[in-house]
């Protein structure tokens, strides 16, 4: 097997379910060193415990740490995660470094200069506080993949408008330097031709053990009333292992960050001396088949 690829995962794991079903996959996948996990968003104490609860299952042993909550500049619009009331069902870690993220995720990036793939799914608050004090960083990387953004045509995603001056950081003044080698979005564009009926997700998830607890956290999704879910993250995360799933373009990616109801919209600009990649294009089928061949 080809060296694994150095992970830390950023989530907000708890709201929508998808979070919870991209860490499982990347417990799961092989080629995955996964080197921690942080928080973000309201809650991330709750957050953090979540993500130990599918560790344990796991049986890894993943450093995991509680991030920022408010946003930068404005208000949050998410809550704490719902699908933390199923954590009595599920063994769990209670004890993590408080206040600790921004600085885990600084001194591991530069502790593995050009190996670590920092991958985000949530809110950027962590990622804008950590880029904005140390803006050598981003090009330390290996690559920054984000699910985040809609480029095809411009829009409004929940990750880019719950902190919208973080993603303006996490992409970049246009005189930036240091970037990231790669630096990659998977948008809500995309993200949104991957779905799967509540069924099917309750058929697929009753095997594989490390899917047991995620099945759990999704019953608390569909008590909402909703009947499927969105592979959102679990294809940014996928992406990491095979870049054919999406189609790519690269480009130039701007967010609007004037006050109103635009504010928090990417733009994408096609250019191939561009310093962003974005997902325009994405095979469903074959991002299944390789999801579940993991487990």
């Amino acid at each position: 097997m080809p060296d694994r690829i150095k992970v830390i995962l950023d989530t907000d794991i708890g709201n929508d379910i998808d979070d919870a079903v991209a860490l499982a996959y990347l417990l799961a996948q092989p080629a995955c060193e996964l080197l921690g996990v942080t928080t973000v968003s309201a809650g991330t104490l709750d957050r953090a415990r979540m993500a130990s609860a599918l560790c344990r299952v796991a049986g890894a042993d993943v450093p995991i740490f509680p991030g920022i909550e408010p946003a930068i500049l404005t208000p949050g619009k998410q809550g704490p995660p719902p699908q933390a009331v199923a954590l009595d069902r599920w063994p769990h870690d209670d004890d993590f470094p408080r206040d600790a993220a921004v600085a885990f995720l600084s001194r591991t990036i530069r502790a593995n200069p050009g190996e670590v793939v920092l991958l985000t799914i949530g809110p950027l608050t962590n990622l804008g506080v950590l880029f904005a004090g140390e803006p050598e960083l981003p090009a330390l990387l290996r690559a920054l993949v984000m699910m985040c953004g809609v480029f095809a045509p411009a829009g409004r995603e929940w990750n880019a408008i719950n902190d919208p001056h973080a993603t303006a950081i996490a992409y970049g003044p246009p005189g930036r330097r240091a970037r990231p080698a790669v630096h990659r979005s998977i948008g809500l564009d995309v993200t949104r031709q991957v779905t799967m009926a509540a069924d099917e997700v309750r058929r697929r998830f009753a095997g594989p053990k490390l899917l047991a607890p995620v099945l759990d956290f999704a019953e608390v999704w569909f008590a909402d009333g909703r009947e499927r879910i969105t592979f959102h993250d679990p294809l940014a995360a996928a992406s990491l292992f095979d870049d054919s799933l999406c189609g790519f373009e690269r480009g130039r990616v701007t967010v609007e960050l004037a006050e109103g109801e635009a504010r928090g919209t990417t733009h994408f600009e096609p250019g191939a001396d561009g310093p962003h990649e974005v997902a325009l294009s994405v095979q469903p089928g074959r991002f299944f088949e390789h999801y579940f061949s993991v487990f």
